[in-house]
């Protein structure tokens, strides 16, 4: 049997009152999603316990089959394994976003989506910077994504689980004086925080972008922190062998430690201008494959239109995830006998708010084995009207792969 699970990323959402009460997956044109929903069964899985921030570390740890309050170490260090990065006994990965905060505010925590180069301009930097301290090691990423390393080479680190850091993008507009990292070790990340203000403030890039009349990036912010984890494979636990498409780190970090295939897509960006039809085509290439069983196909576009408050970007986004993903590989499923397809979001992100949320995601499901209900449509509603409801979203690939 082949699988498929696609994930839009924080589409689950309110009504919104320009949309005349409609939440964008009721507004948006998704007949791929509907088909899944009307041939197989609708309803709800809260994938982010109560206890836990939301975000996509914890709410796709729950959707691949794993409980966050068993293995969640913190986000950082899914992302240093998505780079192929070892963290030893002792070692922990930071978060290092490169951000604007401007008049106190965290203006932008993408510091206005920072090009690749300039932002490894900046990361050499500071790295530089640090060079007389053998712990800490600025490693450079993707865009305003980047880590910092913290090296314990024998010496303890002064982080703890009891250290708390507030992600950037769930602060979006707000006063960053009542979100600065708590608890053991704050000091130390304060401190490196505090000083990238003055070491960036004069550097070239941000030149050159102030210069063009863009956003410069005014600092980092150091967030979500935390330690190795120790998982075990997807195929020791479930049996089917998988690999994961997306253009976030941190989900092809939890794909390399449960021992997925990583596949690469050109045109994938983590943004509203990613290339969906290539990701599209990317999972149907990959499920070819004799040796994968598997396919993650996860797309960030939605959850960004959230951020930025962007409704009808959230519909375009949705409808695009459907028509060029949802579709295709639905239809090549099809044909190649049994098959099973999920599509599910791994938390809510407000509109509202623009930010993540707690709560239930609708999700549909369909395939060999799975007994229609009377769901016709993808949405919230529907999900909400079903019967169907998973409390621990983790339990849900169980079901979904048939070993529960």
């Amino acid at each position: 049997m082949k699988f498929a699970l696609v994930i839009p990323d924080g589409v689950a959402d309110e009504g919104q009152p320009e949309l005349s009460g409609l939440t964008p997956l009721q507004a948006a044109q998704i007949p791929h999603m509907d088909e899944v929903a009307r041939l197989g069964m609708v309803g709800q899985t809260d994938n982010v316990p109560a206890s836990m921030p939301s975000g996509s570390d914890v709410g796709t740890m729950s959707l691949f089959g794993y409980s966050p309050l068993e293995f969640h170490t913190g986000r950082a260090p899914l992302e240093a394994a998505a780079q192929g990065i070892e963290l030893h006994d002792g070692d922990w990965a930071i978060r290092c976003n490169l951000v604007n905060i401007t008049d106190g505010r965290m203006t932008s925590f993408t510091a206005g989506q920072y090009p690749n180069e300039m932002a490894r301009e900046l990361i050499t930097l500071l790295q530089k910077d640090q060079c007389g301290d053998s712990h800490w090691k600025f490693q450079p990423g993707v865009s305003y994504r980047n880590l910092l390393l913290y090296r314990s080479r024998g010496v303890a680190a002064p982080f703890s689980k009891q250290t708390e850091s507030t992600p950037p993008h769930d602060i979006t507009d707000q006063l960053v004086s009542e979100h600065l990292p708590k608890g053991p070790g704050a000091d130390e990340l304060l401190r490196l925080m505090d000083h990238s203000r003055q070491l960036l403030a004069d550097a070239e890039p941000n030149r050159r972008r102030v210069a063009a009349g863009e956003l410069a990036a005014t600092q980092i912010w150091l967030w979500g922190l935390g330690q190795r984890p120790a998982f075990r494979s997807f195929v020791d636990r479930y049996g089917v062998r998988g690999a994961v498409i997306t253009a976030v780190d941190l989900l092809r970090g939890i794909g390399r430690l449960i021992g997925w295939d990583v596949v690469e897509v050109e045109g994938a960006t983590g943004y509203l201008d990613t290339d969906y039809a290539a990701k599209g085509r990317a999972a149907i290439e990959t499920l070819s494959r004799p040796d994968k069983d598997f396919v993650v196909v996860h797309v960030e576009a939605t959850d960004e239109a959230s951020h930025e408050g962007h409704v009808h970007e959230k519909i375009k986004a949705v409808e695009n995830i459907d028509r060029h993903i949802v579709g295709p590989l639905h239809a090549w499923l099809k044909q190649q006998g049994d098959y099973r397809l999920l599509v599910c979001p791994d938390h809510p992100t407000f509109l509202r708010t623009r930010t993540h949320s707690h709560g239930y995601c609708p999700f549909a499901m369909c395939g060999s084995g799975i007994t229609p209900d009377a769901a016709t449509t993808y949405s919230e509603v529907s999900a909400a009207a079903s019967s169907v409801a998973f409390p621990n979203g983790w339990d849900l690939m169980g079901r979904f792969v048939g070993k529960s």
